[in-house]
């Protein structure tokens, strides 16, 4: 949620920034003010009825003791008592209004930011060079059948379009990839927590995909005197709300932290000829990272959460591309979005395998996080990050992709080699 006193100063750069990420909040900004205005002017007129009830309700056992007449008084708390009642049900509606548009409004994304879509998006750097073949290369749906990783119609039998079945070695790949992930997170220093992956609907508020993107999720029909929760489509929805409503101290900060979770997503993507496969599904496995820092070393933490998610794509041998992300092109909670993408040769371009992006204070002013300043005393909101540290969904298409050979095996990655206990996946003989 963005800063109100942001929004009253400089009314015009908050239009403006919100316009680089495509959305035309001019009506919305001036609502918000109106509302913002009119609710300020309730609240000091209740608090006012409320001073004078007080003040009345204390002048009643003195007048008593004098043996005056107190009818007056109650005619008139009576009077204050009921205009108090009316003026809290239309400020409850005036806020209410007030709510949904703030937290309708997007994050703002950080001003170095060029405005618009994809066509702005700018890659920063290169690592490596694509992967050269002296032979036909399979793509990596043909690999992974004739190989026997991934089960795909059984997998549709199962569930439908979307889903897959990882057997035997493929299997042991995934989980070799998520405990690479893992191991060099905690090496780093990050506490790995595994969170349910059902939620309330205040982790989705929290995180900003709703009330905007409710319908993107896999909601749960429960018992009616049961809240309703959805399936969780990352664990950054549960890792930012797990401070949420909390006053951390200057010292507790920066919190890191990992999760491992399979994610469900009701978009699966277009099926596209070059999208086939495992690269978008309904569910699918992500190690995420999430870190919760002082304002002032929000920058030095994006940059961590970077060289992280880079290293982890380096380790694997991967040629890669790190791209900053336009305006629009960021995600509507976050202020600034880097984008790691990794070439799969028969997609004919690059695919993200990682997004870090920097929410600034705009998730910790939803979820209400903030931190105690040592030398003042006074609470500040802290400010939450995110990047995937990694997905496998596109991590092992491209394994076998770029590390196949000629006679249809694929060589391991060396950094996996102690978790599968292979070097080469060879197809089974039967």
């Amino acid at each position: 949620m963005l800063d109100i006193k942001l929004i009253r100063e400089n009314p015009e750069d908050v239009i403006a920034r919100l316009a680089a990420k495509g959305k035309d909040a001019a009506e919305d900004i001036k609502r918000i003010l109106e509302l913002d205005s009119r609710r300020r002017a309730m609240i000091a007129e209740n608090e006012a009825k409320k001073a004078e009830q007080n003040k009345k309700s204390k002048e009643i056992p003195v007048l008593k003791k004098e043996g005056k007449d107190v009818s007056g008084i109650f005619a008139d708390m009576k009077k204050l008592s009921e205009e108090i009642k009316t003026n809290d049900a239309a400020l409850q509606e005036v806020e209410s209004e007030y709510n949904n548009l703030m937290l309708g409004l997007p994050n703002l994304p950080d001003p170095d930011l060029k405005p618009g879509g994809k066509e702005n998006n700018e890659p920063l750097r290169y690592y490596g060079e694509p992967h050269h073949f002296d032979f036909e290369p399979k793509n990596h749906v043909d690999l992974c059948t004739d190989l026997g990783l991934i089960d795909y119609p059984r997998g549709v039998k199962l569930s439908g379009n979307g889903f897959w079945v990882y057997r035997g070695m493929g299997a042991r790949l995934e989980w070799a990839l998520l405990n690479y992930f893992i191991d060099t997170h905690i090496a780093d220093g990050y506490e790995l927590v595994l969170v349910p992956h059902m939620l309330g609907y205040e982790c989705g508020l929290t995180a900003g995909q709703f009330p905007k993107f409710r319908d993107e999720v896999y909601w749960l029909d429960t018992a009616e005197d049961e809240k309703r929760r959805f399936m969780l489509p990352t664990a950054e929805t549960a890792l930012v709300s797990l401070h949420r409503d909390e006053i951390l101290s200057e010292s507790d900060l920066p919190r890191k932290y990992i999760s491992y979770t399979p994610c469900f997503r009701r978009e699966a993507g277009s099926y596209r000829a070059d999208e086939r496969g495992m690269v978008r599904g309904h569910q699918f496995n992500k190690v995420e990272m999430v870190q919760y820092t002082l304002p002032e070393k929000s920058d030095e933490a994006f940059e961590e959460l970077v060289t992280k998610a880079e290293n982890l794509v380096k380790g694997l041998g991967f040629h890669f591309r790190t791209v900053k992300l336009a305006a629009a092109d960021c995600s509507a909670s976050m202020a600034r979005t880097y984008d790691i993408e990794i070439h799969i040769p028969s997609m004919n371009g690059y695919k993200e395998v990682s997004s870090v992006s920097n929410a600034r204070d705009y998730q910790a002013r939803r979820g209400s996080m903030r931190f105690r300043r040592n030398e003042t005393g006074k609470t500040e909101y802290v400010h939450t990050l995110n990047g995937s540290g990694l997905a496998t969904s596109r991590i092992l298409p491209a394994i076998v992709e770029q590390n196949q050979n000629a006679d249809g095996s694929v060589t391991v990655p060396e950094v996996l080699r102690k978790y599968i206990g292979v070097d080469v996946l060879r197809k089974e003989e039967k």
